[in-house]
């Protein structure tokens, strides 16, 4: 039987079945620029609670021959250009990731991202405080935004100026990679900043703390200059089995990369790791600081508070990587833990200029997180997120100080549950 379309062809004819087919072509022609139209205002579809997908920032080398990662390849940063009313300020993130110390840990350190550039992404994604998506970070999108890479292993603050070991392979010189990055950095408009913005999150919170006055003596025109360290308060604090386990690793850091230089004003009497904890550095910033911390940091309960070796018997273990899973009495210590931090910010509580959201969360780092910084999702003190109460203390349109009440009274906090222990070298 034949089909309709075939009797409709020998009713038309050759020239009336191309006219109807050309007729029917451009039809379906206008329906799908019309679907066009329509879907190019609709939000692009984006696993980031409605924002678009991040924008992704090629890696820049700076060449200087005394500037090198641990390995001895050049450093290296990230920079998006700022654009409109954001286009003369500036925001700088220095980039986080523990630390090594010893040459073994430096070893397995130097054939990674983080002691050799020859290991890094060439491009990576800006996000949270580093997002150019306005609903994700409302204030500083429009900012010209530089992530500057960690590799030297000791918060951009080593100043060995020798190759250590004989020969093999090792530069500390954080110190030297901080100083021709903020050369470079200079050169390409960052001497004329209208606003600047020094951040940092981890390993790279401390480098914030340690760097923050050099970078305020950096910009001697440019009127508003402030810091900004998430997640870097880390404590000098006894651990579950009464050891102090981070000072005896900052001590280790210290003498290997000669840390001690950066830090003249220490105590002649303490102990050479001690000057490397944040609560004796921030002791001489003059520049405006803002210190972002969870009370409950998950790095830090397991690496400071309950270290592998305090914790034979590794009862820690599920309290570590999941706080929901903390028995009553590990909460009490973790309660302690929390008294210690806010014990030790209390002298900067009441400094001139200076900010605080410490958030009853189990988590760390927050501003390099798009779910944390800004989102639905992310943990609020006095209804306001990290990201809002950061930019209000920014621009001066109110006093920032937030503490929140203790564990688990937020129910906007996102609490990670981890899957395996974070590294610490």
């Amino acid at each position: 039987m034949p089909s309709p379309f075939s009797a409709l062809w020998r009713r038309l004819g050759r020239r009336g079945a191309a006219l109807a087919l050309a007729l029917l072509a451009a039809a379906l022609l206008f329906t799908l620029s019309r679907y066009a139209a329509v879907s190019s205002d609709l939000p692009s579809p984006s696993p980031t609670y409605g924002h678009r997908l991040p924008t992704l920032v090629d890696l820049t080398l700076v060449y200087d021959r005394d500037a090198l990662c641990l390995d001895g390849t050049p450093p290296g940063y990230h920079f998006l250009p700022g654009f409109g009313q954001g286009s003369h300020s500036w925001i700088l993130h220095l980039e986080g990731g523990s630390w090594c110390r010893n040459f073994k840990s430096c070893a397995r350190r130097k054939k990674t991202n983080l002691g050799s550039s020859a290991h890094m992404d060439s491009r990576v994604e800006f996000v949270g405080i580093l997002s150019d998506d306005e609903s994700q970070n409302p204030d500083f999108y429009n900012w010209n935004k530089v992530r500057i890479r960690y590799c030297d292993g000791a918060s951009f603050s080593g100043t060995v100026q020798d190759e250590v070991k004989n020969g093999t392979g090792f530069f500390f010189r954080g110190q030297r990679i901080w100083e021709a990055v903020m050369a470079d950095l200079l050169s390409k408009g960052l001497s004329r900043a209208k606003q600047a913005f020094l951040t940092g999150c981890s390993a790279g919170g401390l480098s914030t703390y340690i760097h923050c006055d050099d970078f305020r003596a950096l910009l001697p025109k440019t009127p508003m200059v402030k810091c900004l360290a998430d997640g870097g308060f880390f404590l000098d604090v006894e651990d579950i089995s009464g050891r102090r386990y981070m000072r005896a690793f900052y001590n280790d850091v210290a003498w290997l990369q000669d840390v001690r230089k950066k830090f003249p004003r220490c105590s002649s009497d303490m102990e050479p790791g001690q000057c490397f904890f944040p609560q004796e550095v921030a002791k001489s910033i003059t520049t405006p600081m803002f210190i972002l911390n969870p009370a409950y940091d998950v790095w830090q309960v397991e690496h400071v508070l309950s270290p592998e070796g305090s914790d034979p018997q590794n009862l820690w273990r599920n309290c570590r990587m999941d706080i929901t899973k903390c028995s009553t009495k590990q909460l009490e210590i973790l309660q302690g833990f929390r008294k210690a931090l806010l014990d030790a910010i209390n002298e900067f509580k009441n400094r001139r200029g200076w900010g605080m959201f410490i958030d009853s969360c189990f988590i760390h780092c927050q501003s390099m997180k798009a779910i944390t910084w800004h989102s639905p999702s992310a943990a609020r003190i006095n209804n306001k997120t990290a990201a809002e109460a950061v930019g209000d203390w920014f621009f001066d349109r109110r006093e920032v100080k937030e503490i929140d009440c203790e564990y688990p009274c937020n129910p906007t906090c996102y609490n990670v549950a981890l899957d395996e222990p974070y590294k610490q070298d």
